[in-house]
């Protein structure tokens, strides 16, 4: 059985249909199971778990053999933050992977994760990794780019919905970009080949692009001109 954590975005959710697909076991843990209703369709097991609360997490390792930690609250709101989901909410998975016997641990981390980075989320994926590689016996830590599915549905909703769109800053610093899909079979391939195992793996795509030029391509395919501001 293979337990993932943050099925509900966008890439836990590709990854579960990938392993359905090709008729694996998945549980899929999450605080809204109304979310993967569909998942559920196509067989997966839902469990209700809320990495905030350490107690509601032990039922979903019943029987699960591997874990793939994808959940994160960026940028988060309240207590639905960044600090008590992608560190100390993943720390106790790892805990709990540790003591339950999970055979294999994979954490979805960020390109560019480093304890000295300007951004709090990726020194926080960063420490992870450390605990990972600390405290469990078998991982593989993924370090996905951006992902364009994501950046592309945010633009393109704001553009669709009133015109406008904010970015920060002038949008001219290149980005890589990765296809949630792409990313996702590199987590199937975590999960399910050795040699992948022990491994740091960088998941990015074919070419770096600013913000600009992605607004301008989802400009292109709405036909219409968004005023940035």
């Amino acid at each position: 059985m293979i337990l993932i954590v943050g099925a509900s975005g966008w890439l836990g959710g590709a990854v579960a249909q990938q392993l359905l697909a090709a008729g694996k076991a998945v549980r899929l843990m999450t605080r809204n199971p109304a979310k993967l209703d569909d998942l559920a369709r196509l067989g997966a097991h839902v469990v209700v778990g809320d990495l905030r609360q350490p107690g509601s997490l032990r039922q979903a390792f019943l029987g699960v053999d591997q874990v793939l930690a994808a959940a994160h609250a960026y940028p988060g709101q309240g207590s639905n933050n960044p600090h008590l989901v992608d560190d100390v909410g993943n720390r106790y998975l790892v805990d709990l992977a540790r003591v339950t016997g999970v055979t294999h641990f994979v954490f979805v981390s960020a390109l560019g994760a480093r304890p000295d980075h300007t951004v709090d989320l990726l020194r926080i994926k960063y420490g992870v990794e450390q605990y990972v590689r600390h405290n469990v016996l078998s991982y593989t830590i993924l370090r996905p780019a951006a992902f364009m599915e994501s950046w592309a549905a945010s633009i393109g909703e704001q553009i669709a919905r009133k015109s406008e769109l904010t970015i920060v800053g002038r949008g001219e610093n290149p980005i890589n970009f990765v296809s949630v899909e792409d990313a996702a079979r590199f987590a199937v391939i975590a999960l399910e080949r050795p040699e992948a195992r022990g491994k740091i793996l960088d998941v990015g795509g074919p070419e770096n692009l600013t913000l600009q030029q992605v607004i301008g391509m989802v400009e292109q395919a709405w036909g219409r001109d968004a005023r940035k501001k």
